[in-house]
């Protein structure tokens, strides 16, 4: 079931505002369950939970607090908004440290009510399958691009052959590297990781294969390699395409016959390993240029894993961005700052050349900003498309043939809305509706309204359609 469709549970001893709300949800399409007490909510049989609590603080018997913090002892994540007659800031603070997504003061505004439970239905569709505990070592995604990756992993990880991980700086191929030893039969025994980019030249033998005391100057003590240590294990080349032309053939010979020599020592060891490697450059081009061994290349590309940059997954953002919120609000010990839809949609207008490394540090910086209100994300603005200030309509006969790109086709399905919102004075439901003039149900309009961000902000019009 789509999140956006999932019922609002209301949570109030004062029949009156049970009844008020439960009108108003119900004109603007969404299902919706009463309940008098937490006590009663909690005997709520079981099944699909909700997609959003509105709870009042002050309840007989159990209070919403303490329901909030029983919750949170669930794996389940529920958007919360508090309701309370008393508009204390202490309340506030003790709400909004309970886990709220927003707290809200009687009498009720409608308009706020309606966005705040929006929110939260759009929050917890951002938290799908990431569960209420993210951990740094997740691969987070639905997109086809992630699906793809994600089934190549699990095609390669049972067996012990090379994987060769290709994609641009900060695309996570050190978290699908991980993710393949985690679920392989090696996963009880060692990972090493080495970064061949932070390697001295003159130390490459040594850190790979290891030395004996007295191989060279400063030799003092034997030295255990990196393919020693991940002996049963997996060793992650991480920036293979760093590599020295060289020494490749020395790798080649410890990838190709699993046997190495220790340097100094004339001992032959054996190297019980799976190699994982990875590269953000295209190792076929930096063979054709000469600056990569062909054969070390065909070696190492036995199973190859290709990642896409972040701006041709940008379905993901959502997921990412609920991902890291929850993730570094636990590392930098602070209250959870609010994910709007209007913040998502700012993240997806940016290309991300650093990609997911860069969305984790914007993130990261707005938490802090935020200091636990709505995140604002400083995103530079060469970086984004920029929405037209005087959008132009034509009528369909004066339209000639063209092909649209996707940002072209998004771009005019939201000038087109944004008209039919304005002719409507933003009414949704009923005959003379937004939804009915488009075709559409209330409740997928309301989901498209969403994901573009719009908001009526004011009543002064949007936009001014041609006559």
């Amino acid at each position: 079931m789509n999140k956006l469709d999932a019922s609002v549970c209301v949570v109030d001893d004062d029949d009156s505002i049970l009844e008020s709300i439960e009108g108003l949800l119900r004109v603007e399409g969404l299902p919706v369950e009463t309940y008098r007490s937490a006590r009663e909510f909690l005997e709520r049989p079981g099944g699909e939970p909700p997609g959003c609590l509105v709870l009042d603080v002050n309840l007989p018997g159990l209070s919403g607090l303490d329901l909030q913090r029983e919750l949170a002892r669930t794996d389940v994540y529920i958007p919360t908004i508090f309701l309370t007659g008393h508009g204390d800031i202490s309340m506030s603070v003790r709400a909004i440290k309970a886990g709220a997504l927003e707290f809200l003061t009687k009498p009720l505004d409608p308009d706020d009510l309606l966005r705040a439970i929006q929110e939260g239905l759009l929050d917890r569709e951002y938290t799908g399958s990431l569960g209420s505990s993210p951990h740094s070592d997740e691969i987070v995604g639905a997109s086809s691009a992630y699906r793809k990756v994600r089934k190549r992993i699990e095609m390669v990880a049972p067996t012990d052959s090379t994987v060769l991980i290709q994609g641009e700086t900060g695309t996570g191929k050190e978290l699908i590297a991980l993710e393949i030893h985690k679920i392989s039969r090696r996963k009880d025994q060692p990972l090493v990781r080495v970064n061949c980019a932070s390697i001295p030249k003159e130390l490459y033998e040594s850190e790979f294969f290891g030395h004996v005391r007295g191989a060279f100057t400063g030799a003092f003590k034997d030295r255990v390699g990196r393919f020693e240590a991940a002996h049963g294990g997996t060793l992650f080349l991480d920036e293979i395409g760093e590599v020295p032309l060289d020494l490749q053939s020395k790798l080649l010979r410890a990838l190709q016959e699993k046997q190495y020599e220790r340097v100094g020592d004339e001992k032959t060891k054996r190297a019980d390993v799976r190699i994982i490697a990875a590269t953000n450059r295209d190792l076929k081009q930096e063979v054709d240029a000469g600056r990569f061994r062909e054969d070390l290349y065909y070696r190492l590309n036995v199973f190859p894993v290709q990642v896409a940059p972040l701006r041709e997954r940008m379905e993901d953002i959502p997921l990412l961005a609920k991902y890291f919120v929850g993730m570094l609000v636990k590392e930098l010990k602070c209250v959870k700052p609010r994910l709007t839809e209007a913040g998502v949609a700012s993240l997806q207008n940016y290309d991300w050349p650093g990609n997911i490394r860069e969305l984790r540090n914007v993130i990261e910086r707005a938490i802090i900003v935020a200091q636990g209100k709505a995140l604002d994300f400083d995103l530079p603005t060469s970086k984004t498309t920029p929405m037209p200030s005087h959008p132009v309509f034509t009528t369909v006969d004066s339209v000639q043939p063209e092909f649209l790109t996707e940002p072209e086709m998004q771009r005019r399905e939201r000038e087109n809305l944004c008209v039919i919102l304005q002719k409507t004075d933003w009414k949704i439901k009923g005959a003379d509706g937004a939804a009915e003039l488009l075709g559409v149900k209330p409740t997928t309009l309301i989901s498209r309204i969403k994901k573009m961000g719009l908001k009526r902000q004011d009543p002064q019009p949007l936009i001014t359609p041609q006559s």
